[in-house]
């Protein structure tokens, strides 16, 4: 679950710098898109290095899943009728969203592959394939992708937030010192990642991004 998780949060966090590329226009963003395809070529195949990161995240997203669901039935299972009492109101909260928070996670990245990178959930015209910074544009205009796009970023966050609090403990390092600064980092990880996402979708639709 938590080497599962670390990837993950990797994966997101190296994303969303370069999806800051697009405060720098059509042609820099475009570049890092067709750079994520070349990366390695011609020693790797073309596209090589952004399949084995698909495969990775895939294999990484099935594993964290298949983790949480079997943490989840043990759980059940260990307490029998009963429920933890006198849980913090910020831990029970955020331990009770991880498992629907992930599920929304999965929609989200279902839809992100079907909207940005095959092109399904916009109209033809609108979908240009190799101009990454138009289609980002086009996905982002519609309000609502907006909206759904902002808010998933606010539930990767808390599951961020909530996952820096178990990681330790999950990897044996349970020094009170190392997990407090290690939730600091958390928390940053997932407020940058959450502003540097969220603000790409606000400012299309307020007209700074076109």
């Amino acid at each position: 679950m938590a080497v599962t998780g670390v990837i993950f949060v990797g994966y997101v966090f190296v994303h969303m710098i370069g999806n800051l590329k697009v405060f720098s226009g059509p042609e820099a963003f475009n570049g890092y898109a067709q750079w994520l395809r070349e990366v390695g070529y011609p020693l790797i195949p073309h596209r090589g290095v952004l399949w084995a990161l698909r495969v990775l995240l895939v294999v990484s997203v099935l594993a964290h899943v298949w983790a949480s669901l079997v943490l989840w039935a043990r759980g059940r299972r260990a307490r029998g009728p009963h429920r933890r009492r006198r849980m913090p109101t910020l831990l029970a909260t955020g331990a009770r969203t991880m498992l629907p928070g992930g599920v929304l996670i999965l929609v989200f990245v279902g839809v992100h592959l079907l909207d940005l990178t095959i092109g399904r959930l916009v109209t033809p015209e609108s979908f240009r394939s190799g101009d990454a910074y138009q289609n980002l544009v086009a996905s982002f205009s519609r309000p609502w992708m907006a909206i759904f796009y902002a808010a998933i970023m606010l539930v990767i966050a808390a599951h961020i937030v909530h996952g820096s609090r178990t990681l330790l403990q999950d990897l044996g390092a349970t020094g009170q010192r190392l997990r407090m600064v290690w939730v600091v980092v958390g928390v940053l990880v997932a407020l940058a990642i959450l502003l540097g996402n969220a603000l790409i979708p606000v400012l299309v639709q307020m007209g700074v991004v076109t």
